[in-house]
């Protein structure tokens, strides 16, 4: 009998954790990678639920090609309502954490064309916390997760104008998300953390191989992932937000 007992308490203690995720981005995020792929949050949900401990996983992908962070600040941009309402439905799920997946930064750096760009490395640091101040204030539990942007070619030239400059400001956006972040780790303890920082330096190793190729006005140029770079990208997000999931 006492055996039997320490079973169930075992059991009883054993609960596991359920999700509910909102990506929030641009093209990358928004983006299957080819008539055949589904976009980086379908493949991050699927490692996710792969994950020991992880019972269910809500998700709500609303990334908008060509978006930047002056698209998401909350009041005057166009598209911090669909955070919103996606959030709202699964904030309702009180057995759920719920999780912002942030990667945005691509269509600020460019040169011109996206509202807003370009976006200075100050300015895209305010952006990112003036949209994270908001998510948290709302959703009190919420967590955000904020990834590296990654690479693209310095020849990208489609309508709108990045080339060397824009590559050179989107890097310059990266110590300012590591420094957000590590403001957090005081003002808000365990609600804002790092996501993948991995993809930057692997996208730009293996362009040839992950990216479609595009024809721009300066030549063949590389910014968006390919089927199977999306599902590398996916994976690394998974793998970022299994980190921070709450132990069950």
């Amino acid at each position: 009998m006492a055996l039997f007992l320490g079973f169930q308490v075992v059991a009883q203690d054993k609960k596991e954790t359920k999700l509910a995720l909102v990506f929030i981005g641009n093209s990358i995020t928004q983006g299957s990678g080819g008539p055949n792929g589904s976009p980086p949050p379908t493949h991050a949900v699927n490692y996710l639920k792969k994950e020991k401990g992880i019972q269910d996983i809500a998700f709500v992908n609303v990334g908008r090609s060509g978006s930047t962070t002056v698209d998401w600040l909350p009041g005057i941009g166009k598209y911090f309502p669909l955070a919103t309402k996606a959030a709202d439905s699964l904030f309702l799920k009180k057995d759920h954490q719920l999780i912002f997946s942030l990667k945005l930064g691509t269509n600020d750096s460019a040169i011109e064309g996206p509202n807003g760009a370009p976006v200075s490395r100050e300015d895209y640091k305010l952006n990112l916390q003036t949209i994270v101040n908001e998510l948290l204030g709302k959703y009190p539990g919420s967590k955000v997760i904020i990834h590296h942007p990654i690479w693209y070619s310095a020849n990208t030239y489609n309508r709108s104008k990045y080339l060397a400059e824009g590559l050179e400001r989107l890097q310059s956006y990266i110590p300012e998300i590591d420094a957000l972040i590590r403001g957090y780790k005081t003002t808000q303890p365990d609600r804002v953390m790092k996501g993948d920082t991995k993809s930057f330096k692997y996208f730009k190793k293996h362009h040839l191989k992950m990216f479609k190729p595009e024809n721009g006005q300066a030549g063949t140029f590389y910014l968006h992932p390919n089927e199977e770079g999306v599902v590398i990208l996916g994976r690394n997000w998974g793998k970022a937000i299994a980190k921070i999931v709450p132990n069950p």
